[in-house]
């Protein structure tokens, strides 16, 4: 009895403590209910109405494409508004990932319209941490019509621009190329870039599920398109330089050469042809040697066409007059252990007379009677050894030594044109003094619309007595009868140079060059010359490079309208008979 008492207590007890431990159990657990409402009611407001960046960034990525606008790359055009390059629209295949929806049997078919391998193409669509890539760029526009006939979800048309070149390989080395991302890679389309390329615009929208447009976001950002480009270029004048040293590399088989026309009045360069040249318009194969324009980049040692340059030094010194007679005879100089060759014995020649007859030894005599930093402060102001500034990109300088170190030898040599390099703009760029009164004028490829500062080199007196003696070059007894021309007075020099092999010059290699103006009365017009190495039996400068001047001068100057300044009837030519003045360095 005893014991059912305790029993009794005891049962008691643990009915009465099982209700206060189970309360307490139902505060803890509702007290943790509570605290976790709380924590995820404040990082809801957190996210939500604090902080919403995160999400709806995450959110939009979803179904949010920005697209961007192309711009549409300025136009290059001539003087006179003749397209020489243009962008034209094409289409290019792109595709978003993480929108790809596609069956392998789609996956086939798009590969081989791509013609591309279908596994690396596989391999790019389920590449999802891209946004956007591109599967094919400008395609034709049949071809990209049957990517859009596959319907597949994420991929799609992106337009794109092509750059096209009406003129071709004609105005390839003035105006260059773009690459498929339509970036200027070579000539002013590189060195316009900046004003060419414009600015891209760009839109956001919402893509359903199988990549589609179906709503804008936000406004929309248009694209700034490039500048309009208007090059000094004449266009016909341009295709006449060209068809006329192309085919007088053909026929003389030259390894190469260029021509440059430039306005005598403005400086600005209105034809500027290389050859061998390159199509832009199919860049798939080219030549990086043919790329280069060789007028602006490449130098070479001018030969006689400098002699002009020393005569007007001493006449401007007063070292001589037009009248001086120089004693060529017997027609080699030698000085140390160098001796100076004519290519025929002239005996005494007035000063003239060593520019109508390109007497090395004549000119060299007369250098030699100037201080070498009188002789180099004329060849360093009009412009040698130092770079056109024309704006076109890998422009030389060419090479001019301090006057300092030169030796008697040197000095020599380089009245001549030998132991100096030139570009041909600049050799063009220097006849400017004879043709304008002594002013030098800076190149220029962009057209001018107001009138170009000019520096005086020499005086208004020495351009003209120079400019005399240049014509007479030009007549009979002179090196280049050829390049006389029906209707107009003609000045200029004929160049022919040994070229440089390893340490000395070669025997039988040569650039034959003439640069010259015209009409004397009037100069409008310089035209510089180039042909290296021809190898078909002639090589003088008057035989090779002066008919392709006076073909270019004369047809460029009909097409400018510029009046005749002689009669037009007929040439000066010297008689059949008579012996051909020859000239070499």
């Amino acid at each position: 009895m005893k014991n059912n008492v305790h029993l009794h207590d005891n049962l008691r007890e643990t009915v009465c403590e099982t209700p206060q431990l189970q309360g307490w159990r139902a505060f803890v657990l509702l007290g943790c209910l509570l605290l976790s409402f709380a924590v995820l009611a404040g990082r809801a407001v957190y996210l939500q109405g604090l902080n919403n960046a995160f999400l709806q960034a995450k959110g939009e990525s979803r179904y949010s494409r920005a697209i961007e606008i192309t711009a549409t790359r300025g136009m290059i055009v001539d003087r006179n508004n003749e397209p020489l390059a243009i962008s034209t629209p094409v289409e290019s295949v792109a595709a978003s990932p993480a929108d790809i929806d596609i069956t392998p049997e789609q996956t086939q078919k798009l590969a081989k319209l791509l013609q591309t391998d279908a596994k690396e193409l596989q391999r790019k669509l389920e590449d999802t941490s891209r946004d956007f890539l591109y599967l094919r760029r400008q395609l034709p526009p049949e071809q990209a019509a049957k990517i859009v006939e596959l319907n597949i979800p994420g991929v799609f048309l992106q337009r794109e621009y092509r750059r096209y070149y009406p003129a071709g390989d004609v105005m390839a080395h003035i105006i260059g190329f773009t690459n498929v991302d339509d970036k200027g890679q070579e000539a002013l389309e590189l060195a316009f870039e900046d004003k060419l390329r414009g600015k891209p615009g760009h839109r956001r929208v919402i893509k359903d599920r199988k990549g589609r447009i179906v709503e804008d976001m936000d406004g929309i950002r248009a694209p700034q398109h490039g500048e309009r480009l208007t090059l000094s270029i004449d266009a016909k004048i341009q295709y006449l330089a060209f068809r006329e040293l192309k085919k007088a590399i053909a026929e003389h088989r030259a390894k190469a050469g260029g021509i440059v026309v430039l306005d005598a009045l403005t400086g600005e360069v209105l034809a500027m042809a290389n050859f061998p040249t390159y199509n832009p318009n199919n860049r798939g194969q080219l030549d990086a040697s043919r790329a280069r324009n060789r007028a602006v980049t490449d130098l070479f040692e001018p030969g006689s066409t400098l002699k002009p340059f020393t005569v007007a030094t001493a006449l401007e010194a007063g070292t001589v007059t037009a009248e001086s007679v120089i004693q060529t005879s017997p027609g080699q100089l030698t000085i140390g252990k160098a001796t100076i060759h004519d290519a025929h014995a002239s005996g005494p020649l007035t000063v003239a007379q060593v520019i109508q007859k390109s007497s090395n030894v004549g000119a060299a005599k007369i250098a030699l009677g100037l201080s070498p930093s009188s002789m180099w402060s004329v060849f360093n102001r009009v412009g040698f050894g130092t770079p056109p500034h024309s704006g076109f990109p890998g422009e030389v300088a060419g090479r001019l030594r301090a006057h300092e170190n030169w030796k008697p030898i040197e000095q020599a040599t380089m009245s001549y044109g030998h132991g100096i390099s030139v570009s041909l703009l600049q050799l063009a760029r220097a006849y400017t003094i004879f043709a304008t009164d002594g002013e030098l004028r800076a190149p220029a490829l962009i057209k001018r619309d107001t009138p170009v500062e000019a520096s005086r080199v020499i005086s208004a007196e020495t351009a003209q007595a120079v400019r005399k003696m240049l014509e007479m070059a030009v007549q009979a007894g002179g090196t280049a009868p050829k390049a006389q021309i029906v209707g107009y007075r003609v000045a200029g020099k004929t160049g022919t140079a040994h070229k440089l092999e390893g340490r000395g010059y070669a025997a039988n290699r040569y650039v034959s060059s003439f640069v010259g103006f015209a009409p004397v009365s009037n100069p409008r017009l310089i035209v510089a010359v180039m042909i290296d190495e021809p190898s078909a039996g002639q090589h003088y400068g008057g035989a090779v490079a002066a008919p392709v001047f006076s073909e270019v001068m004369g047809g460029a100057l009909r097409l400018m309208g510029v009046p005749p300044d002689a009669p037009m009837d007929k040439l000066v030519l010297p008689p059949a008979a008579a012996p051909e003045i020859k000239e070499e360095v």
